[in-house]
């Protein structure tokens, strides 16, 4: 998935401890509602803007 993102230039995620509980809760709930995995990963990709800022990485 990282690597598609940067494919498509889309700013990447890593899904960390902290989340992987969210992560797969979406997952498993993907066919009833999308909005648990997009939401999950969304705030792992706003996560991952902070180190981008930090270094700053323009994206």
């Amino acid at each position: 998935m990282f690597k598609e993102c940067l494919k498509y230039n889309i700013v990447p995620f890593i899904i960390e401890d902290n989340l992987k509980m969210y992560y797969y809760r979406g997952l498993k709930e993907w066919d009833n509602e999308k909005g648990y995995l997009r939401d999950t990963c969304l705030t792992a990709q706003d996560r991952y803007k902070q180190y981008l800022d930090y270094f700053e990485i323009k994206y």
